[in-house]
């Protein structure tokens, strides 16, 4: 066929070109052969060279079978066709500027070229089509592997990713050319814009597109697009291919983002952008929250699109409105922070008009709103814009408090991520307050008063000023006079500037308002505007006074001027005819004519009018100063509470939030500061760094001129925390400052400053002082040597003769020493000796100096410097036992002298010599501490030492037998052997110091044994011994003395738990709590029995017991020290103590016990019986939120299953209506599933007639509501008859329910068999305000009946679990008589109504 008359169809695909498709139509004659094609081309080639571009016209069918076999051809042929069709596409793109400009080209021409624009065109872009698509495959089949790049190279002899970006500029340019008039009518044909753009749209549907180094490829697809679009009515096709590729491809938002940006912009087609956003705003959004993958990609569209060309974008925002109200969050995100991209970027500034006011407003409304989003991710993104916001300072003055409300009120949010980014957004407004560098509310109430007065005083002032401020109107006329000629003088040369200048008189006007109108502007010194309204006034007005009394004699001026004069001084007879006689009799006439008329003149009104302004300006500011300041110390106090949260995360932006805090001067920052301290101790790395990181900003880069100033500067915020410091809180900061010396980030010259205060070579405080050695002795534990090179210092220092002793410095100084040594058992990998002084060394004689010197004073201070000095007695000397005694002898020698004297001065020889209560109770507060070192020596330093003794002789020995033996089979056979003759001889060292412990520490040799009997005879006597102090001191003594020996203890046990019972004072209480519960530890088989008494005192009337109970409960039970059983109610019954520190320490107790496996659920049926009993348990409100927080601990399906059958048959056995209430109270907070509904069902009969009672019916319909918002469609069916069922029995009754299931044809669920209810053996611990209530236990024996429990009634059957039973742990303990104490001080037992009040 000639190729002048045939047409070029472009395909829809390649097969159509095979077909015969009409008249004159151009078809493929032949598909080549493999082999046959170099040949083919080398002849299209060849005619190229001679016809050019039309060569294509004739070799057509070349190409067509390179790209019908390209899969199969060589790679270098492919390569040779790609890089001629280049040729040929350029060549023709240069020849056709000549040709369309040609007015002579034939029709034939014509149709010539432009088949051979569309045949070049088609082969050139099948071809890239062809490489790309083979590309991709290599690539999927290589995914991730090394030398892809390489391997690509090989398979195509050349990189492909970079010959696509010239062809693409080579369409780009054709297509830039006037091509439209190769066609009829110059109408370009569709399907050829559609074949340049489609290819465009195939590269970017690569995954590969959108990295770094296929930028030019981007550049050069969105160039060749905005030429269609501009130069070809591409839009409606973009728009639709752009939605459809966002809804497919996740990698395109923001490759289109980039795209559409640039056409926008540079290439003016604003207009895409509106069809763009009109057809996202027209999907349904019920169809994007199915369509998951389409909304990602629309949501991530418009959130880049906004960031790029909000203002473009601003103008369709209506359209994308009904998203927000769509289900898919994404969505919502995304017109939020397009809202937020034009509050930043477009509706910022003052000067923003009234409507770009308006709509900033209602963009801030929408954004406040979504604050309180059901989905927490779209919350979280709304105080995330809002931090944007603040942060460059976008967000109006007058929103700061609302804002603010709503970040504090997310700080409660269930989501972490929301109350993380509330946390930041609260720091932001910190950070971006715009009122002070210090925002203390006491700081800034003192101004904020004081302002306001000022402003009140002014207004008052204003009030008064007519009254007493009257200026004379003749010397008013005459200061403006001059000014007033001028201006008439100008207005007669140049009569145009009335024009400009113009007043006009309305109608109605009278003469009277006209002349106040010409008052007013002399007043304000409007001259000109006051000249022309008199002109009009006159010609207005001519029978009106006083504008018709002109003389015609004067000057127009001068009549002018004296018009204008009584106008403004006004008319002084008729005011005088007004007034009484007595009023203006003493007055002048002009003083009287100036009531008629402002008495202060415009321009000073005007200076009182700013001054005023500016005052309500101040005080606005102070007070929103205030409110934020308010605000923030509000958020200060929730963000506190959430320092020990589970999240990490969460955790961190707390602690940072508190850095940044510190920095503004809040004074409760620093109760935050102290509060993050124990998080050194964290588990987590994250959140033990964050701290360290948070006290570097805070301490160790100080502000100051000199190394000096910033050393003293970091020296007195360090002392400001230690003041009123905790032990745990000054142990905290120890390991911060020590991580902080092991690292090297404190100066030397703090070390040399501390040491100055210390030594008083620089003037300070005692205080200071004491704060110095304090924070040397903390450095001491990272660098020993700071401390042991300044030994004799420090003795010098806190330890000298001076009189009065200082006990807090001695106190100190003996704590830095002791950080010179380590205090831990010595390891078996240690060869050295440990750190030890000599007896005689200048620190144990002050030492014992200081003890015995005080002990007859009564200062306070004395006993916990004398603990400290004879722990440090026994971590450093050698034979320390030594030194502790003569400690303790010479403090009996002064007892016993004083006892002598008083005995000699005695008048009635009969009466028993007394000692004072002082002495005796320092005397065995020494005695308890000596006993318990001494334990603590003998099994952690002695033992230490034997053991490594026993090494270093083993390790001789084995030298000595075979010293030439070294290699490695034998080495590891003798460590072998080496451990296990070391763990029998470690049993050999532990069995010889517990002998000591037993048989001789307490032994009537030993010094420790005469202090036995006086401090059972002070705790026995309790009557005789009344002082609170000594009893404290003895009970503890007691408890230290019983931690010695087994047989003590087991021989004491009894005093000691009738102390903790009955015992009037709650320090002693307190302090045998813990002693029991050391013992617990020590000597938990002893113990044992007697835990229910532990248990007890969780319910102690003192707050101080419940407290240190709580602790000790914490601990034991987390150890599995004690029995966890059905008391451990007791605990639970402190989630709701009225003390918070005590219901958050119940609620740490649980949250830790509920990662031990599966203890709560095992707990919770006991905990649910015995707090819903009727006579021992807790009111119906405080059992509610007790159980809220314990079952949110049951998270597994199983458990939640398991729980709610048992709660239900739990039905049946109850006893009151109000323990109905609470079991469906607990079924309703259970999350329930699908398969715990289903159990519900089955277990339906044990509760159905209960459903009468409202309560019990609404609880059961709440877990109907919790399981349809999750149900599949599936579950719906059982769940709809679950609330058919509970419905028809709340109505009619459990029969109706057998009625309504016969009626429907279902199958009658048979009933599950119960068991019956097990019979108590438990017997109540009764009350122990009696002596009779304690029996002691008999240890390690069956579990027996008592032999005065009754039989349970049945009547009332109570369910009990096997935790329930008694044992011989619930036995009460009782003392024989001769045990008893004679004089015992017995307390009432607080009732348990009372202790829920």
């Amino acid at each position: 066929m000639s190729p002048q008359m045939y047409e070029f169809h472009l395909p829809l695909s390649p097969e159509e070109l095979l077909k015969n498709g009409g008249v004159n139509q151009y078809v493929v004659q032949e598909v080549l052969s493999i082999r046959h094609l170099p040949t083919h081309l080398r002849a299209f080639q060849t005619a190229f060279r001679t016809q050019g571009p039309l060569a294509m016209l004739e070799h057509f069918d070349t190409i067509y079978s390179i790209l019908h076999h390209f899969r199969n051809i060589d790679p270098d042929l492919k390569e040779d066709t790609l890089e001629f069709l280049i040729k040929v596409v350029t060549h023709h793109s240069q020849e056709l500027p000549a040709i369309l400009d040609d007015a002579s080209l034939s029709v034939s021409d014509r149709s010539a070229h432009l088949n051979a624009l569309k045949m070049n065109c088609y082969a050139l872009i099948r071809l890239l089509e062809s490489f790309e698509t083979m590309t991709s495959q290599t690539m999927d089949l290589d995914l991730g592997g090394k030398g892809r790049k390489s391997r690509a190279k090989a398979a195509h002899g050349f990189d492909w990713e970079e010959e696509r970006q010239p062809i693409l500029q080579l369409l780009t340019q054709l297509l830039q050319l006037d091509i439209r008039h190769l066609w009829n009518h110059s109408i370009i044909e569709e399907e050829f814009i559609s074949l340049v753009t489609g290819c465009c749209y195939r590269l970017l549907e690569n995954p590969t597109i959108s990295h770094q180094k296929n930028r030019p490829t981007r550049e050069a697809i969105t160039r060749l697009l905005g030429v269609a679009l501009t130069r070809y009515n591409h839009m409606l096709s973009a728009t639709v291919k752009i939605i459809q590729m966002l809804q497919h491809y996740e990698h395109l938002a923001p490759v289109l983002v980039a795209a559409v940006s640039l056409w926008a912009t540079d290439f003016g087609m604003k207009s895409i952008v509106g069809e763009i956003v009109r057809e996202i705003g027209q999907k349904c959004p019920q169809e994007l929250s199915r369509d998951t993958s389409g909304a990602k990609g629309f949501a991530a569209f418009l959130t880049e699109l906004a960031e790029r060309i909000p203002a473009i974008l601003m103008s369709s925002m209506c359209i994308l409105l009904d998203h927000l109200d769509g289900e898919n969050y994404m969505m919502r995100n995304a017109v939020l922070a397009a809202m937020a991209e034009m509050i930043l970027q477009v509706l910022n500034g003052d000067q923003l008009e009234e409507a770009s006011r308006d709509t900033r407003d209602q963009f801030l409304d929408t954004l406040q709103a979504h604050g309180h989003d059901v989905n927490s991710f779209v919350r979280s993104r709304v105080l995330q814009l809002f931090t944007r916001i603040v942060q460059q300072k976008a967000l109006p003055l007058t929103r700061f408090q609302a804002v603010m409300a709503l970040a504090v009120g997310r700080l409660a949010d269930k989501s972490v991520l929301v109350c993380k980014n509330a946390i930041q957004l609260l720091a932001s407004f910190l950070a971006n307050n715009p009122f002070s560098c210090k925002l203390s509310d006491t700081d800034l109430a003192g101004p904020l008063q004081k302002e306001t007065q000022k402003l009140q005083e002014m207004r008052t002032q204003r009030r008064t000023a007519p009254a007493s401020a009257v200026l004379d109107p003749e010397e008013e006329w005459e200061a403006m006079l001059p000014e007033l000629k001028l201006a008439l003088q100008q207005l007669v040369k140049l009569p145009q500037e009335e024009e400009e200048v113009s007043e006009e008189i309305a109608d109605r006007e009278t003469a009277e308002e006209v002349k106040g109108r010409i008052r007013q502007f002399l007043g304000r010194a409007s001259y000109k505007q006051a000249i022309i309204l008199t002109r009009g006034a006159i010609d207005h007005f001519q029978e009106s006074e006083p504008f018709s009394h002109m003389d015609p004699e004067e000057s127009e001026e001068t009549r002018f001027l004296n018009l204008l004069k009584t106008i403004f001084k006004g008319p002084a007879a008729s005011t005088q005819e007004k007034d009484p006689q007595g009023s203006t009799g003493n007055m002048d006439p002009e003083q009287t004519n100036c009531k008629d008329k402002p008495s202060v003149s415009e321009p000073v009104k005007s200076r009182g009018d700013d001054e005023l302004v500016k005052q309500e300006m101040l005080v606005q500011y102070l007070q929103d100063a205030y409110s934020f300041s308010l605000k923030i110390t509000q958020a200060i106090g929730i963000i506190s509470k959430m320092m020990y949260e589970n999240t990490t995360t969460v955790v961190q932006e707390v602690i940072e939030f508190f850095v940044t805090v510190s920095q503004f001067g809040l004074p409760q920052a620093l109760v935050g500061v102290r509060r993050m301290l124990p998080l050194i101790w964290s588990k987590e790395p994250g959140v033990r760094e964050a701290v360290l990181n948070a006290y570097r900003q805070l301490y160790l880069n100080p502000r100051g001129d000199s190394a000096r100033a910033k050393a003293q500067t970091l020296i007195h915020n360090l002392s400001l925390l230690l003041m009123d410091a905790s032990v745990g809180t000054i142990q905290c900061l120890e390991e911060i400052l020590c991580e902080f010396v092991q690292k090297d980030e404190l100066k030397p010259t703090v070390t040399q400053l501390l040491w100055e205060r210390a030594t008083e070579k620089v003037p300070c405080s005692p205080l200071e002082r004491c704060s110095s050695v304090m924070l040397l002795g903390m450095m001491a534990r990272g660098k020993p040597e700071i401390v042991g090179s300044n030994l004799d210092t420090l003795v010098s220092i806190g330890l000298s003769e001076k009189s009065p002793p200082d006990y807090r410095l001695a106190q100190q100084v003996c704590h830095a020493i002791a950080n010179i040594s380590d205090r831990r058992k010595p390891s078996l990998g240690k060869r050295h000796p440990p750190f030890r002084l000599p007896q005689d060394h200048r620190l144990f004689a002050r030492l014992q100096e200081m003890v015995t010197e005080g002990f007859v004073h009564p200062d306070p201070l004395w006993i916990p410097f004398k603990e400290v000095a004879v722990t440090l007695t026994y971590q450093l000397a050698e034979g320390p036992e030594v030194v502790c005694a003569r400690m303790l002898q010479s403090c009996a020698k002064q007892v016993l002298e004083k006892l002598g004297d008083k005995s000699t001065n005695q008048e009635d020889p009969k009466e028993a010599p007394r000692v004072p209560t002082l002495l005796l109770m320092n005397l065995l507060s020494l005695a308890g501490d000596v006993a318990l070192q001494q334990l603590v020596h003998l099994e952690q330093a002695v033992s230490g030492e034997l053991c490594r003794r026993r090494v270093l002789r083993e390790e001789q020995e084995q030298k000595m037998k075979d010293p030439k033996e070294k290699n490695t089979s034998s080495e590891t056979t003798m460590e072998e052997e080496m451990g296990l003759v070391g763990a029998t001889a470690d049993d050999t060292e532990a069995e010889l110091i517990r002998g000591i412990c037993e048989m001789e520490l307490l032994d009537g040799k030993q010094i420790l044994a005469a202090f036995v009997p006086l401090v059972l005879k002070v705790c026995n006597s309790p009557g005789l011994y009344s002082n609170p102090e000594l009893s404290a001191a003895a009970s503890l003594a007691l408890g230290k003395f019983c931690m010695v020996s087994a047989t003590f203890c087991d021989s004491q046990l009894r005093l000691l738990f009738t102390m903790l019972e009955k015992s009037s004072l709650p320090i002693v209480r307190s302090n045998l709590m813990i002693a029991t519960g050391d013992l617990a530890i020590r000597f938990p088989n002893l113990v044992d029995p007697w835990t229910p008494h532990l248990y007890a005192r969780l319910r102690d009337p003192a707050q101080q017991v419940r407290k240190t109970a709580g602790l000790v409960m914490t601990h034991l039970i987390l150890k599995d020290m004690v029995k966890v059983k059905g008391q451990v109610s007791e605990m639970a019954v402190l989630l709701i103590d009225p003390a918070p520190q005590i219901a958050a320490l119940a609620k740490n107790f649980f949250n830790e016990l509920s990662h031990k496996g599966n203890a709560v659920y095992n707990l919770l049926p006991d905990i649910i019986s015995r707090l819903s009993d009727p006579e021992g348990g807790v009111e119906e409100e405080p059992f509610h939120t007790i159980m809220k927080q314990l079952l949110s601990y049951i998270t597994k399906d199983k458990q939640t299953e398991s729980l709610v059958e048992k709660l239900c048959q739990r039905f049946r056995t109850a006893r009151t209506e109000r323990q109905y209430r609470d079991l469906a109270y607990c079924v309703s907070q259970l999350p329930l599933t699908e398969r715990g509904l289903r159990r519900m069902l089955d277990n339906f009969d044990c509760f159905g007639d209960k459903l009468s009672d409202e309560s019990i019916f609404s609880a059961f319909l709440s877990v109907v509501g919790k399981l349809r918002r999750g149900a599949k469609p599936e579950g719906k069916a059982i769940i709809d008859e679950f609330e058919q069922k509970l419905r028809v029995c709340h109505t009619r009754g459990l029969d109706a329910v057998e009625e309504l299931e016969t009626g429907q044809g279902d199958s009658q669920r048979v009933l599950s068999t119960k068991r019956p209810p097990a019979v108590s053996r438990q017997q109540r611990l009764a009350s122990a305000a009696s002596d009779s209530d304690f029996v002691t236990p008999e240890p390690r024996r069956p579990t027996r009946r008592h032999p005065n429990t009754q039989p349970v009634s049945k009547k009332k059957p109570k369910v009990v679990f096997s935790s329930d039973e008694s044992s011989e742990e619930e036995l009460s303990a009782e003392m024989t008589e001769d045990e008893t104490p004679k004089k015992t001080t017995p307390i009432r037992r607080a009732s348990t109504r009372r202790l829920r009040s």
